[in-house]
Parts: C-alpha cells; structure tokens; sequence
C-alpha cells in the first residue's frame, strides 16, 4: 500500500477505530490483520509469496526461541540465524552474486529490516536478555507491524512486545500522532519528492551537468534521502502513537554531527544499535587492541552496505564510512580541537561526497559525478534540471508574478536547497516533540496547512527509498 495516498489514510482510520473499540484484549488481532492487509493490499503473486516467505520464517524464529528457552544450545541458535541470513542472501543478492546470471522472480517487502529483527529476536532469547514468551499472534504482529514493516525502525523484542500487552493510547496520543503525520507526510512528499526530481534529472544527464549543477544533485540527493527516510520514520511513529504504541527514535538531526562517528549515532539508530549489539560487540568491540578495533569497525560497516543493498556501491559506501571513523580515532584529539564549524564543515562534506556512491547505478558513474563537481567548469542552472519540480507552485507564481519568468529556474533550485538545508539544520527532532507535545490552535494550524499541501500535492512516488533495500 501506498503510505502518501488517500487509500492509506482511510486504511489508518479504520484500524486506529477498530483497535480502540476492541480494547486491549483483542488490540493485537486487530494489528495482526490490518498490517496483513497492509502486506498484502495490491494484491499481487509477489506480495502473497512474500507473505507466505515471511510467515514460515516467522514460525522458525518461535520455533527456535522455544527450544533455546528450554535448552540454550549454541547450534540451534547459529542454526536459526544462518537460516534468515541464507533467506536474505537467496532473495536479495543472487542476481548480484552471479553477476545476474540467476535472478530471483520477487524480492519480499521489507525482507532487510525483517532479518535483522528477527535476529535481535533470536539473540535476546539466547542471552537470556527477553524472557517474555509472546502468543504467535504476538510475534505475527512484531513481524508484520504496518508503520514498520517496510521501512523499520528495527524494533527490539524488549521495547515492543511489553507495550503491546500493557500499554494504551492516552487522549494526548492522538494530537501528538496526527502532528508527526502531518509532518512526515510534508517532509516525503514536499520535499524529499521535489528534491527526487531534481536529482533524477541531474542523474539522467550527467553528461551534461557543470560544476554547480552537479553540486546541486549532490546535495539534492543528501536533503532528499534525509527527508524520504526522516519522513517515513515521523510517519510510523505517528502512526504507533495513534495505536498507543512509542516507537524508538530513529533520527536526531544527523546532519549536524560533528564527525561521522556521532553522524551513526543520529542516522538510522535502530540499526546502529543493532551491529554495535550484533556485530561490534561479538567481534571483540574495542576490548581486544587497537588493530582488531580498527578491523571490527571496518567490519561492521562493510555489513552495513551490504545490508543496504547488492552493489559495489553500497559496498564502497559502507567501507567510506568505516575507513572515515578509523582516520576520526587516529586523529583524536587533534581532530577535537578544532572549531565546531571545521568539524562540521568536514563531517557534512563527506556525508555528501559518500552519499553519491550511495545513488549511483555504478561506480564509474557516481566517479563521474565526483569529476563533474571538480572539473565541470562553471555554468548556469539548466531549464531541464529543474523540470517538474514544484511544477502548479510556480505556475501559480508565475501567474500573479509575471517578471519572475526568466529566473525560475534559479528560484525552485535555491527554494528547494535552501528550505532543504534549514530544515535538516534546525528543527527539533519531531519523535522527541511527541512526548511532550500539547495541542493548541497554533500548532493544530500549522499542522493542517502542511497535511493538506501534501495531501493536494501527492506525487505517485509510491515508495519510501528504504523499502527498496
């Protein structure tokens, strides 16, 4: 299903209703079929092979975690884990892995996020660390979550399944919910959907693009990929809240980190925690020297562009981050005396830089872009980079403001960037606004003007970028 449609919304209604006139009793039935439905809503072979995929591996995780309660053996957990990693691997890298020779007829929605939920799942009964033995009903439920399933947050066994037994919506839940919705939805389709345009057209023609153009995909892609994604995460939390569930924080202003380091501390923090807990601290962490610290941290984010997709991008882009907080701990405190701005200048500059590879269809290409930026001497805003883009907004303008004609261009580029870069730098993170959120005619407001700008503005983008990995 479509999050930014009408259908999802109406979808939203209906189940944030049932689940509230059912009680708490009967709550989790009610999430259990509408995030089914939700899996399922268009209703085609893929969509309903991928269900039955995730269903049977859903039953060999309680399955496993049954036996590892009476009977913590080590093989029945690596056995359990290989299984999902191997189900990952099947479905998301054969092409990749045989050079596309082999290719798999469908891909499973949300797959990634699924193998590493259910592997924090699995690891925490084998620890020991969850003791709550969830119905089947139950774990359907933390495997198909709707606000989750396709985008994450990854949830913790111990955060999610306690709050679905105990926990119920409060009569601030539901302002604070429609207030992150609202938010999210303007950030996905105002601006992470705008910015898309512009970079798609700049990917389109690389060709043709100069030096300030190519910095102009550069950073659109940056901005896009914050807001897409940030979008998202208000959107499942707003979501959660409205059905009494908290959803951990995902984001916290990431682009304003002062190394790469703290960058991984705000950027997709579920997954973070997940390879520091999964990965980092199973290799040794920092506990066994300097070097076999050095080769963890490569490790874990070689893992992590892996998991992001099946590409020498995504590899590359994984190993950019790993290597950068290596030469971070090299440099110490050196690094730390500098100002705040040069520390910040710096981290910004390689999160876009690495970014690019991020996007790119391959390496020659994203290399390509890199030169462009260089070497790409100077030049205007091309009319084709902006086509679409704001398209009935600066109709409109154009109509009261005739003059503007000839630099329109100019005015979405600098409209989009600079809005862009505000509202990534400044803003409160809106999850963290949730818990002390209060309702009044101001907020309620602002909040209606964006919801419905987005709402008249639907795109068709009918994906999320993290659902595709």
């Amino acid at each position: 299903m479509n999050v930014q449609s009408l259908a999802f919304l109406a979808f939203l209604t209906v189940t944030v209703c049932a689940c509230r006139l059912l009680g708490k009793k009967r709550r989790t039935w009610a999430l259990l079929a509408a995030s089914l439905v939700f899996y399922l809503w268009n209703g085609t072979p893929a969509a309903w092979w991928g269900c039955g995929l995730l269903l049977v591996s859903s039953a060999v995780s309680l399955l496993a975690a049954n036996r590892l309660r009476k009977d913590r053996r080590k093989g029945v957990f690596l056995a359990a884990v290989c299984y999902h990693i191997v189900v990952l691997g099947a479905f998301k890298y054969t092409g990749f892995l045989t050079g596309g020779a082999v290719q798999t007829p469908f891909v499973p929605l949300g797959i990634s996020f699924f193998t590493f939920q259910q592997i924090w799942y699995l690891r925490e009964v084998y620890a020991g660390t969850f003791s709550q033995v969830p119905t089947p009903a139950e774990y359907l439920t933390y495997s198909f979550f709707f606000p989750t399933v396709s985008s994450g947050p990854i949830l913790k066994p111990g955060n999610f399944f306690p709050q679905l037994r105990e926990t119920s919506p409060l009569p601030q839940d539901t302002a604070a919910g429609l207030y992150a919705i609202g938010l999210g939805l303007a950030k996905k389709v105002l601006l992470a959907d705008n910015l898309g345009v512009l970079v798609n057209n700049g990917w389109g023609s690389l060709s043709e693009l100069t030096a300030l153009t190519a910095w102009c995909v550069i950073l659109g892609y940056t901005l896009q990929l914050y807001f897409d994604f940030s979008g998202y995460c208000d959107l499942a939390a707003g979501c959660a809240r409205l059905l009494g569930l908290r959803l951990p924080i995902n984001f916290d202003s990431p682009y304003r980190s002062l190394s790469v380091a703290e960058f991984w501390k705000r950027w997709h923090m579920t997954l973070t925690a997940f390879l520091r807990e999964n990965v980092y601290f199973p290799l040794g962490g920092s506990r066994k020297g300097r070097g076999r610290t050095y080769l963890n941290i490569l490790v874990v984010y070689l893992v992590s562009g892996i998991w992001h997709g099946a590409g020498w991008t995504f590899i590359l882009w994984g190993l950019l981050h790993g290597l950068a907080q290596v030469l971070e701990r090299l440099w110490g405190k050196r690094r730390d005396a500098l100002p705040r701005w040069v520390r910040w200048a710096m981290t910004f500059l390689f999160i876009n830089l690495a970014w690019v590879f991020f996007r790119a269809p391959d390496v020659s290409s994203a290399l390509l872009l890199l030169k462009t930026a260089v070497t790409g001497g100077m030049g205007g805003i091309r009319l084709w980079l902006v086509n679409g883009l704001f398209r009935r907004e600066i109709s409109a303008l154009e109509l009261l403001l005739p003059v503007i004609g000839p630099y329109t261009a100019y005015l979405r580029v600098a409209l989009i960037l600079g809005i862009g870069l505000l509202a990534a730098l400044w803003p409160r993170n809106v999850i963290r606004q949730m818990d002390t959120f209060r309702p009044n005619w101001r907020s309620g407001l602002y909040v209606l003007v964006w919801t419905v700008w987005a709402i008249l503005s639907f795109t068709g983008v009918v994906t999320f970028i993290y659902s595709n990995f």
